[in-house]
Formats: structure tokens, sequence, C-alpha cells
């Protein structure tokens, strides 16, 4: 796995003339038009990269791309991926390695999830606290310690400088935000009632089928992380008597509803994150 991240790694400098980038970002379910405020200098479309997969999502443009944002340069996913696409962990979050070696100092990531606490509602941006992984462990298998510990630790999976600016931030901008966990299970299907209500008690407010494998390996490389979940839709939380059908259409258009914000948040984020000493 090592010698095959250096390889792309060796094929990404080559094609951008050697960008060292600041930031790495993730760009999630219809969260692709934050790369409009990326002023771009190289965009590869990941068919392009050797040894990366394609995104076969809808609302997930499928490219890495390279630029600036708010005068620190930054490398984007325009499009994740997932394990219900049959990808194995390896290849979920090889992307994330790919940018660590590229020399990230801390990783954005954001998602598009359903809302499991009563008190969120549909648009609201949660800042994630914490996290549970219901889904397979990406670090798995034979250990290999140029990627980190075989045993990391996960008590601050994000990162609090980084949530305490972002929090100073939305206050400054007037931006209404959420604090809680979010819950990761392999999809592709939305939860059962029971299901969520389950996953509710066990203290989860977001749901969703992505990031925390990102996480995971970003903090065995000890990488500061920071994450946000717009809240798409809202889980059946109260049971077969109030049923609320759920499609990827409507998720798309909650999540463009309030991207404008989220675009301010990260950006600002960004352009600030250079006091922290990372």
């Amino acid at each position: 796995m090592y010698e095959r991240i250096l390889t792309t790694v060796d094929f990404i400098n080559k094609k951008t003339n050697n960008f060292r980038p600041e930031v790495g970002v993730v760009l999630g379910s219809g969260l692709g038009g934050l790369a409009n405020g990326i002023t771009v200098e190289c965009a590869i479309p990941y068919s392009e990269i050797p040894n990366f997969p394609v995104s076969t999502v809808k609302g997930h443009k499928g490219q890495l791309l390279f630029g600036t944002i708010a005068g620190r340069k930054v490398v984007a996913m325009q499009g994740r991926f997932h394990y219900y696409e049959g990808y194995p962990m390896s290849e979920v979050v090889f992307p994330i390695r790919v940018m660590m070696q590229l020399g990230i100092q801390f990783l954005i990531l954001s998602n598009a999830a359903g809302g499991l606490n009563p008190a969120f509602k549909v648009g609201d941006i949660m800042i994630i606290n914490d996290q549970i992984h219901a889904m397979p462990n990406p670090l798995i298998g034979p250990h290999d310690e140029r990627f980190g510990e075989r045993f990391p630790d996960m008590s601050e999976p994000y990162d609090k400088r980084l949530i305490k600016l972002a929090d100073e931030i939305a206050m400054e901008k007037g931006i209404w935000v959420q604090h809680g966990v979010y819950c990761s299970t392999t999809g592709p299907t939305y939860e059962t009632p029971a299901e969520c209500r389950y996953f509710r008690i066990i203290g989860a407010d977001t749901i969703g089928m992505s990031t925390t494998p990102e996480v995971i390996v970003a903090r065995q490389g000890k990488l500061p992380v920071f994450g946000l979940s717009i809240v798409s839709d809202m889980g059946n939380i109260y049971g077969v008597d109030h049923i609320t059908n759920i499609t990827h259409e409507e998720v798309i258009k909650a999540v463009n509803a309030v991207e404008p914000k989220l675009i301010t948040l990260i950006t600002e984020l960004i352009r600030r994150s250079a006091t922290i000493q990372f």
C-alpha cells in the first residue's frame, strides 16, 4: 500500500509541478459547489490518477483540485469514496493517505447527514466533536508502521483548536451551528425507525455513510481533523407512525440551500487557521 501511495504522489507532483498543499478538504454529497471558492491551479480527474478509485455517486464530480483558498494552498477532493460502492476500506481511505503524503497540515471533512437529535432541523450545520464508527475499521489487516501506530488513540478525533476557531467565526458571521456526534454506517440504505432510535440512544446526533474511516486514518497519522455535517433530512426517530421518506435528490437539495454559509465558514477557517501551530 505504501508503495502505491508513493507512486500516486509522484504522479501528482509531476502533474502539479510540485504543488505543496497546506490544507486538505473533502467535499461530500452535494457539497462540490464549495470548489467555486477555490482559485484552481490544477484539476485532475480521479480516472487519470494512478491507483485512485472512481466515484460512482450522483453529486460527486470526481476530481482532485489544487489551488488556493484565502491565500492558503489546498488540495480538495470533489467527491469521496464509500464502502457501499463496493470498495474495500483500504481504497476508501486511500486519498486521505495520499493527501497526508503530500504534506497537508490538517484535514477538513464535510458530509450530508440525517438528523437524529430532535433539537436539530433540516439545513442545520453541525460541527462534529466526536464520532461513532459503525462499519469495518480501515486499519484492519497487516500493519505498516509508516502509517502510524497499530493502536491509534482516538480520544480527540476532531481538533479542539479548530472547533474553537470555527465557533468564533460562526458567531462573528451570524451563522447558526450545532455541535454533536456523527455516526457512520455502511449504507446504502437509509435507516429504519428502529435503527434511528438505536443510534440516537447510543449517542449519535447525525448519521451518514462516510467520514469516520477518513478520520481514523488521519488520526493514525497524527493529522488534525475538522468535520462538519449538514443536516439534510430528519431521520425516522419517532416511529412507524411518523415515517419520512428520504430520497438522495432531497438530500442534495437541502445541502445546496445551506452551501453559501458553509463556504463562508470553511473559507474563514482556512484563512485564520494560519494562526494555529500544527
